[in-house]
């Protein structure tokens, strides 16, 4: 009896010495970035009724750990610094002491990078951004785990690194982002290839996309894949080809895995570079492969704005930024189409995804980049990913830094139709010309006979003159409204005009 009596007393003071233990939130390492211009929540674990005690940058901030252990103190905005600074965290209750120091601290622009595999995209792929390396200072990095689960998480694996990370269009991004602003960044990596935008939707998404709860519905029944998934997690590492490929196309896991345990950290925002996967078709939830059960390239736009929605609602953020990038040009088009080349106006093609992307710029603080002019007919990984980075640095430096600078090519204002022709206006316009001084290029009409002719295209101004001689009387304009367009019209700034149509004929 006394023998249990003793294992049971030790039991509970592991226990209690295991609730007892001050513990932090996933982002909080040595080396972290900080975002500057706003509170910043720090957060973690502690024995309930704890008093909790936060100190950094001549703040003290206190709070007491509740029933479940759970305690979230909200830093006052900090101002940038390059100084390296400790995190001082401790507990005490009942005149015990549990402390925790985090060294070498910044503040700064902090983003998450994420998507699928041009987000991963490694640095050494591309030369011209790997020798911007030696070059980079004040970039650090946190690269999140690629892994799964079944419930959303409160922890993930990772830590911020006085590196830069290793995806060339996020630390392209960072290298530029840092030379405008001029402060430090940190670069929150969480990206896997494959993956389409419902494996990064939250399972309470199904309450406002119809076509997720379709999904979660018939993953939830599928044992089968949930015995994989388990058998994976449990098996050896790194996982078989087959297996990772498996989990990185499931809906929702990997946003409980690798997304969900970085909120409510304060950072500026996200950007987006992912898409690939939902092009599979139009319509979207194609049986065979099952791969394709998602949006569809039609219904991505209004699932992409209820996610960025979303988001913000996680990180109690309305000022939380996106910045998606555009798919690029790529010439393989859908067979479901009238025609499949690479040009064609009226192809299934990656048109149709890049128009559903553009949506979210009907939300506030949402930027999208153009690429356009970038891509590669046959290879959905091209290199050319340098460009990327400085756009979304442009983006950024304007929308977040406040900057006075042009940060996007022109767009579509209105069309002002004459007798045999159609004046094109622009905004962001200024200097409109064409990058190889030929004439604009890209450009198709059409009437209500949605038969599509290509455009002969003068500059005027800020505007674009289109008529073509096999069309009288056009009513209706699509410009680089294609797989891979060949494209030239730039503003002063170089930065290239982006897709528009202005008719609205089905696919």
């Amino acid at each position: 009896m006394k023998t249990i009596t003793c294992a049971v007393i030790s039991l509970c003071l592991f226990q209690c010495a295991i609730q007892a233990e001050l513990k932090l939130a996933s982002p909080f390492t040595d080396h972290m970035v900080l975002q500057r211009g706003m509170p910043a929540p720090v957060w973690g674990e502690a024995e309930s009724g704890a008093l909790i005690l936060v100190e950094f940058a001549d703040q003290r901030m206190t709070a007491v750990a509740d029933s479940n252990g759970l305690w979230r103190v909200d830093l006052d905005p900090l101002s940038a610094s390059f100084v390296p600074r400790i995190l001082k965290v401790s507990a005490s209750k009942n005149g015990s002491v549990d402390r925790l120091e985090f060294s070498d601290v910044l503040v700064g622009e902090v983003w998450i990078c994420s998507g699928q595999s041009n987000m991963q995209f490694g640095v050494g792929n591309v030369p011209e951004i790997k020798a911007l390396v030696p070059k980079a200072k004040h970039i650090r990095s946190f690269e999140v785990k690629r892994t799964v689960a079944f419930e959303e998480q409160d922890y993930l694996e990772g830590e911020w690194v006085k590196q830069t990370p290793n995806s060339a269009v996020a630390f392209s991004f960072a290298y530029f982002l840092q030379e405008a602003g001029e402060i430090p960044v940190g670069i929150i990596l969480t990206a896997w290839g494959s993956s389409g935008i419902e494996a990064w939707m939250p399972r309470d998404m199904t309450e406002e996309v119809p076509h997720f709860k379709t999904i979660m519905e018939e993953f939830d029944a599928n044992r089968e894949a949930h015995d994989r998934v388990q058998a994976a997690l449990a098996g050896p590492k790194p996982w078989a080809r087959d297996e990772d490929v498996f989990m990185r196309r499931q809906p929702n896991i990997l946003y409980n895995a690798m997304m969900k345990p970085l909120a409510p950290y304060a950072c500026r925002g996200l950007v987006w570079y992912q898409g690939e996967r939902n092009t599979q078709s139009m319509f979207g939830m194609v049986k065979d492969p099952w791969y394709s059960r998602n949006s569809g390239m039609l219904l991505y736009g209004e699932t992409l704005q209820l996610w960025m929605e979303r988001y913000r609602r996680e990180w109690n953020k309305d000022d939380f930024h996106f910045l998606v990038v555009m798919l690029p040009g790529y010439g393989k088009a859908l067979d479901s189409g009238p025609e499949t080349g690479a040009e064609s106006p009226i192809a299934h093609s990656w048109a149709w995804m890049r128009e559903s992307q553009l949506k979210a710029l009907e939300l506030p603080r949402a930027g999208v980049v153009n690429t356009i002019d970038l891509g590669h007919a046959t290879n959905v990984h091209p290199k050319d990913k340098l460009p990327i980075g400085q756009r979304l640095a442009l983006l950024a430096a304007r929308d977040t830094l406040g900057q006075k600078i042009s940060a996007q090519g022109p767009v579509y204002e209105r069309a002002e139709l004459r007798k045999d022709s159609i004046i094109v206006h622009f905004r962001q316009a200024e200097g409109l010309t064409t990058n190889d001084g030929e004439a604009p290029s890209g450009f198709w009409l059409a009437h209500e006979s949605a038969k599509w002719a290509p455009a002969e295209a003068r500059v005027e101004g800020e505007s674009v003159i289109l008529h073509s001689p096999q069309l009288e009387n056009p009513l209706y304009v699509r410009y680089a409204f294609a797989g891979k367009p060949k494209v030239n019209l730039v503003n002063r700034a170089g930065l290239p005009a982006y897709p528009f149509r202005t008719d609205r004929f089905k696919p």
